[in-house]
């Protein structure tokens, strides 16, 4: 095993980037505890290994290191680089994870590094995929220039690849579905001229996930447990074969008034399940 001197996943750090001083309040055994869920000697080992690749390389380097195989049906419709639109990329969000890493590969390689994802800003701490991350904290004070973030993100020179649900999907009624899509990509498209190009990732987690996510539904926690399980569950789906379709892209004249931005939205998301 390689010595890592700096360790880039660090939970005493990111406790105390989150809760400040009350962070010396966590139990011992918690942050232990966390630490293990998190794989974070495993992760900060391929960070350290994969220390001198960026965007689209790193990704491509995690498909590989998470030995992810991807049947790709309708590359044929991602529209052409050189025709000097841009476009808003959407996705179902099975995994919460991986499924970001492999959609991030694809769309990256096909337009040469030319895209942009919205993501949970502990993204950040991954210095290979920061630079193609506009960094959202919807639970701190960055929440509230979230807005001025998501207006710079669709005003670039960039595609945009997101997944409107916000979190990754939960079992409803025994189907593994993501939750109601938000509208924003629906508004955004429309004042910038964007396409929507919808794609479907095939994939699920474990049943512990979903079981934990639906209790905490019940009890109505509000914060987000299962999430902390979302490492564990990318290395239970190594070496798995995942199915990812892309849709006929979806021009943004389509989204007028007959409907609203929220019902377009869901418009767009059964158009997803129906690849």
């Amino acid at each position: 095993m390689k010595n890592i001197e700096e360790k880039t996943i660090d939970i005493e750090k990111i406790l105390k980037s989150k809760m400040g001083d009350k962070a010396r309040l966590v139990p011992k055994p918690v942050v232990s505890w966390l630490k293990r869920i998190i794989h974070q000697d495993e992760v900060n080992r391929y960070l350290f290994d994969s220390r001198h690749l960026t965007g689209v390389d790193w990704l491509e380097e995690c498909v590989r290191y998470l030995d992810m195989h991807l049947e790709v049906e309708g590359l044929e419709n991602l529209p052409d680089k050189n025709d000097g639109r841009l476009y808003t990329f959407v996705s179902n969000h099975p995994l919460g994870g991986i499924d970001g890493v492999a959609l991030g590969a694809i769309i990256g390689r096909h337009y040469d590094g030319r895209f942009r994802y919205l993501v949970n800003d502990l993204l950040m701490n991954l210095p290979g995929l920061a630079p193609v991350c506009i960094p959202i904290n919807k639970t701190g004070s960055q929440s509230r220039s979230f807005p001025a973030m998501v207006e710079a993100g669709f005003k670039s020179d960039t595609h945009m690849l997101m997944f409107p649900a916000g979190i990754c999907s939960r079992r409803i009624d025994g189907q593994i579905r993501d939750l109601e899509w938000k509208k924003t990509f629906i508004t955004k498209s429309v004042e910038t001229k964007r396409d929507v190009v919808p794609i479907h990732f095939g994939g699920q987690n474990s049943d512990f996930f979903y079981r934990l996510a639906n209790i905490c539904k019940a009890a109505g926690i509000k914060f987000n447990i299962a999430m902390l399980f979302l490492v564990d569950e990318m290395y239970k789906n190594v070496h798995k074969t995942f199915r990812v379709s892309i849709g006929k892209p979806i021009p943004w004249q389509t989204f007028d008034k007959t409907k609203t931005p929220l019902e377009w939205a869901a418009f767009v998301r059964e158009r997803v399940y129906g690849l």
